[in-house]
């Protein structure tokens, strides 16, 4: 049986729902794109022409959640259900959007360009514990125009995992859509057998901006999953109490996905998330609080309450190495949001409140995430009886007694999680001769194995050429006539 973590009673959860519905209309949703407004008003909503602000019935909440998918599948490059949307399923992927990478050597936090991105490819596609891939970062040596579709580009080159991804523009959003059906051979293709999911975000407090509310429309017509990210941050935009801002979030949700079900009733979109606390002492958002980790797991229990796909930001750190608070708030949080059954967990090998990726934290962040799934395996019974079994004649009252076991050597592996060379568990002798190595030392070592194992992926030499030509088009009309030089190809 799958442990769970719940913070909120049935009772405050109602409230919740309540003060939600209470929002929609007072002060109600400012929507600032003009399709999404039309289509509010056409089904009922009323709009303040003046302001933008869009007061959103019950009723209407009530018919999008009524045809939202409760359950769905990412699919890996083979055509493989991969990532489950639904239930208590758990999964993880990287974080997404960094601006800057850890220099492992200087330490120095360096701009991210093309080189960055596909080094956490290389080694995202290598660990096990990634169910997807995530378009990581920003690759600054190419036009702002087309950075939201050459990082998925890269993504689809180097990796056969399912994808997270996202777009800042209502424009790059359907060059985006479009360069997934191209690899894919057709729209329909790309449609039946999701690669990618798309994180979409409300601008706190409860704003549809004019890209956000494009970006569901248009994915929810191409019926590619989109994925609600309202960051609403404790006391500056949203209220200073968790239950205030776990409702303020929830009023955000149920506005974007009635606006994704009215452009296409039935498509999938799952409730997730990046909610944090406000640290009025410093001025930031602390992505590793534990108070974030509460707001995370109280959003997704409300989520679960209405039977909707979910999705969190947690493994994170705001620590700028990595160091003992990284690995300290990065593993609790990850296993919360495991405990708490969210489908997708986004942010690994993030630091510096989600600014800055790190290669080597993303190998430590897999050791925590294999800890994580170890838990939600939960405890379970391998043998008719539970001990009285393993004690026969042969045992001497010695140490070491069931060492001798075939029992032993058949269920060790079940029982236990063997974590990678990253986690120490030599002697102290052993870890000296081996250069008495920090979590970081040993994290750079399997950085560079990882790199140096990595073989890009086969893929059909048709669709290699139609996302080379798709994308080189793209890139011509920014004026650039030649992207980034490629490890393994240069497009001509």
């Amino acid at each position: 049986m799958q442990p769970k973590l719940t913070l909120l009673s049935d009772d405050i959860i109602a409230r919740i729902l309540g003060e939600a519905y209470e929002l929609l209309i007072k002060p109600g949703i400012k929507v600032q794109n003009a399709e999404a407004r039309e289509l509010l008003a056409k089904a009922g909503a009323t709009i303040d022409p003046k302001t933008d602000v869009a007061q959103i019935p019950a009723s209407l909440v009530h018919k999008a959640l009524e045809s939202v998918p409760r359950d769905f599948y990412l699919y890996d490059y083979d055509g493989n259900p991969t990532v489950h949307y639904g239930g208590d399923s758990v999964h993880f992927d990287p974080g997404s959007s960094g601006i800057a990478m850890l220099n492992p050597e200087t330490l120095e936090h360096d701009t991210t360009e093309t080189e960055h991105l596909i080094r956490l490819l290389k080694v995202a596609e290598q660990l096990p514990q990634y169910d997807a891939q995530s378009t990581a970062v920003i690759c600054h040596d190419v036009p702002k125009d087309i950075q939201d579709s050459y990082r998925l580009y890269l993504v689809l080159l180097h990796s056969k995992k399912p994808i997270v991804t996202g777009a800042f523009t209502n424009k790059t959003v359907q060059e985006m859509i479009d360069m997934l059906s191209v690899f894919a051979g057709s729209a329909e293709t790309a449609r039946e057998k999701p690669r990618a999911i798309f994180d979409v975000c409300p601008a706190p407090p409860l704003i549809w901006s004019n890209f956000g509310a494009g970006n569901l429309i248009a994915l929810a017509r191409a019926g590619v999953p989109a994925e609600i990210v309202s960051v609403p941050l404790s006391g500056a935009a949203a209220p200073v109490t968790m239950l205030g801002t776990v409702t303020q979030h929830t009023a955000e949700c149920f506005a974007g996905i009635v606006i994704h079900q009215l452009a296409h009733p039935g498509s999938p979109v799952v409730w997730g998330g990046a909610a944090a606390i406000y640290d009025m002492r410093k001025g930031a958002t602390p992505m590793g609080a534990v108070e974030t980790a509460m707001l995370d797991c109280s959003y997704a229990q409300v989520a679960k309450t209405l039977n909707m796909p979910t999705h969190t930001y947690l493994g994170a750190t705001d620590s700028k190495l990595v160091d003992a608070q990284a690995g300290l708030e990065s593993g609790i949080s990850a296993m919360v949001g495991a405990l708490s059954g969210i489908n997708m967990i986004s942010g690994s090998g993030m630091l510096d409140f989600l600014a800055c990726h790190s290669a080597e934290k993303l190998v430590v962040d897999a050791e925590g995430i294999a800890m994580a799934k170890r838990m939600i395996g939960g405890v379970k019974l391998h043998t008719d009886t539970l001990a009285t079994g393993f004690f026969d004649h042969n045992i001497n009252f010695k140490g070491g007694d069931f060492l001798k076991q075939k029992a032993t050597m058949q269920l060790f592996r079940k029982e236990q999680h063997l974590p990678s060379s990253v986690i120490d568990r030599d002697s102290t002798r052993a870890w000296k001769a081996a250069g008495s190595l920090d979590a970081f030392g040993r994290a750079k070592i399997r950085v560079n194995e990882l790199l140096a194992s990595y073989r890009r992926p086969e893929i059909d030499p048709a669709q290699e050429r139609r996302l080379h030509a798709f994308m080189l088009d793209l890139t011509k009309k920014t004026g650039v006539d030649i992207l980034p030089l490629l490890e393994h190809y240069q497009p001509s």
